[in-house]
């Protein structure tokens, strides 16, 4: 456990699917001894990831229906006082944020708030990114270019994915967004945790040399408010084939405004919950294991994205409901 004053915190960063909770999910299930804390942060109002994270001893602490790097940032501040009062118990803290954060207000906020820079150390920022779909994400969105450029460690993942002329393409204009972060290629995430925690990597002077303003208290973060975000439950049992057909002819038609797709699914007949995630026009679902006994059975899915409201998506997902 921490002997000095100061806790080391990992914020773990980058774009919508690009494999956040599934390295997060390897910190909390590999055998290194530590004991975390974990503050997961969700862009729309229904949580998903706090789900998919699996159980372990460690602590998940949940924010949802906002943006860690702005309108939630004070839930942030206020998880990481109730934590360090009993620091002497954690060995250090994740913070996984959404895949729509620009990280550095959350970065910031352990420099400005007082009782945060007393308390706790920001060790590095790792992002994850996406190898199929980077490049086009970096001219679409100014967030996705701030996560390359704050991070010290890039987890270039997905690699499995894509040919080595198209991994040297993304490799080069990671580098030249930041030429200094390690780029560690892997697919899953499957990266040795000695080379994500506890690197003590996280340089200021690089930093106010990116941005000279990253100290300034106002240094807020304001979304595309083109992007937007939608969830749906449902208390009652869905049909797979009809939740198949659907949701394949959505992504067909619609996919490349769908920057994330996830859910956990109820399916009439089948005793496993299934999780899917989804990314534009990629989509991945397998079955998750036995309900929680103490969760009553629903399927939730969240979309987000661009011009949701002309997909029709609620009258959709409720015609997969089994009759």
């Amino acid at each position: 456990m921490q002997t000095n004053n100061q806790v080391p915190v990992t914020v773990l960063t980058g774009f919508l699917g690009a494999g956040k909770t599934t390295l997060l999910n390897r910190i909390l299930t590999e055998q290194h001894g530590q004991k975390y804390a974990v503050i997961v942060n969700e862009f729309g109002e229904e949580g998903i990831d706090n789900d998919l994270v699996v159980d372990a001893d460690e602590e998940v602490f949940e924010m949802n229906n906002g943006c860690i790097c702005c309108t939630v940032r004070g839930d942030l501040i206020r998880i990481l006082g109730g934590l360090m009062k009993r620091a002497d118990q954690l060995d250090a803290i994740i913070v996984e944020t959404t895949g729509l954060a620009d990280p550095a207000p959350v970065a910031q906020t352990f420099f400005v708030d007082q009782d945060v820079a007393d308390r706790t150390k920001l060790d590095a920022i790792v992002t994850v990114a996406d190898a199929v779909h980077l490049q086009d994400q970096l001219g679409e969105h100014h967030e996705a270019e701030e996560q390359i450029a704050f991070a010290d460690v890039i987890l270039l993942n997905k690699t499995d994915l894509v040919e080595t002329s198209g991994l040297e393409s993304v490799e080069k204009r990671i580098r030249k967004i930041n030429p200094y972060a390690k780029i560690i290629k892997t697919a899953h995430c499957t990266a040795p945790l000695t080379e994500v925690l506890g690197l003590d990597a996280f340089s200021l002077e690089r930093i106010l040399e990116v941005e000279p303003d990253f100290l300034d208290s106002d240094h807020d973060h304001e979304h595309d408010d083109d992007v937007t975000s939608v969830s749906y439950i449902s208390e009652e049992p869905l049909d797979l084939e009809k939740f198949q057909a659907w949701f394949g002819k959505l992504l067909q038609t619609h996919g490349q405004d769908i920057l994330r797709s996830k859910g956990i699914l109820d399916f009439a007949g089948i005793d496993d919950r299934y999780v899917f995630q989804g990314v534009h026009m990629l989509m991945d679902a397998s079955p998750m294991g036995a309900w929680p006994k103490e969760k009553k059975k629903s399927s939730r899915v969240v979309f987000i994205g661009r011009n949701l409201d002309s997909m029709n998506l609620k009258e959709g997902f409720d015609g997969c409901k089994a009759t």
